[in-house]
């Protein structure tokens, strides 16, 4: 059975009552971004009587004495995943970049370019790195490096975990408030933990999105407490296991096990900085949403 389109509505229009009210009513739906409009879909054959459901509770304030009879109908498809990237471009360019930069720099391996991407210039002598300061370094007009680090990745498992991460959550926000949002917010988050983790760790190498995801996890989360969203709903437990992750990770497990210095200081800084975000940006959508 194919799906069809029950309501188009503007973005600033909150359908997150209505949508709690076809969940209790057990009915099959999916809300899909498309421009500055929201799109409900449905199976077919039921668009017309959930139209006409909205028109009668808006907000989602009805009792609900039994689920509604409905044919069996998945949800609409997502499309395929060349079609999700266009419609995501960002979130794929970046991705592209880590790529680019993962083959051009042998995923860590090659020094002579991992220098021109990390948060300090180096020169190798001999069996050492001899870093250059920050100071000198912004001087010379190396602003770049500020952020540059979240493209570096050392090694395949590290640029792949980052790399899925990242697609799960930077297309959600990408297709809820655009491609420049998601930009800005991976900038930021990006410059925050490289900047925590320089401070913490002193001169060293380090990389990767890991910092950048965390800060998109807790903009996530804090954003669609305040104005909930179905584009900003993480799969069940994605919360959980990351904070588990994290926590593992701070426990110094993994370093124990010879898997190679974990980066906490830019993940920690990453959430703290992305709940933040979330906990503003959530505030005033939701009270824009209430005017």
């Amino acid at each position: 059975m194919s799906a069809a389109q029950a309501l188009r509505l503007p973005l600033d229009v909150d359908l997150s009552g209505f949508i709690d009210l076809l969940r209790r009513l057990q009915v099959p739906h999916r809300v899909s971004l498309e421009g500055e409009e929201q799109v409900l879909w449905v199976p077919q054959a039921q668009a017309e009587d959930v139209r006409d459901l909205y028109q009668r509770f808006p907000d989602g304030q009805a009792e609900v004495q039994a689920p509604l009879t409905l044919e069996a109908d998945p949800q609409p498809p997502r499309g395929s995943l060349a079609e999700q990237a266009r419609g995501t471009w960002m979130c794929s360019l970046v991705l592209i970049v880590s790529l680019v930069v993962a083959i051009v720099t042998g995923l860590g391996d090659n020094l002579s370019t991992v220098r021109w991407l990390t948060f300090l210039g180096f020169q190798v002598q001999g069996d050492y790195l001899q870093f250059t300061s920050l100071a000198q370094g912004l001087s010379e007009g190396q602003w770049w490096r500020l952020v540059s680090p979240i493209f570096l990745h050392f090694g395949f498992l590290h640029l792949s975990m980052n790399a899925l991460w990242f697609w799960e959550l930077g297309r959600r926000i990408e297709q809820r408030q655009g491609p420049w949002v998601l930009l800005g917010l991976t900038l930021c988050f990006g410059l925050v933990s490289n900047l925590t983790q320089h401070l913490a760790s002193g001169p060293t190498l380090f990389g990767g999105l890991s910092g950048v995801l965390f800060g998109l996890l807790g903009y996530l989360w804090l954003f669609q407490r305040l104005a909930p969203n179905e584009a900003f709903r993480l799969p069940r437990g994605t919360l959980a296991s990351m904070l588990i992750w994290l926590l593992v990770c701070l426990s110094g497990v993994i370093s124990a096990l010879g898997m190679g210095a974990i980066a906490n200081a830019a993940h920690v800084s990453g959430l703290l900085v992305g709940c933040l975000a979330g906990l503003l940006g959530g505030a005033l959508a939701r009270r824009r949403l209430s005017h």
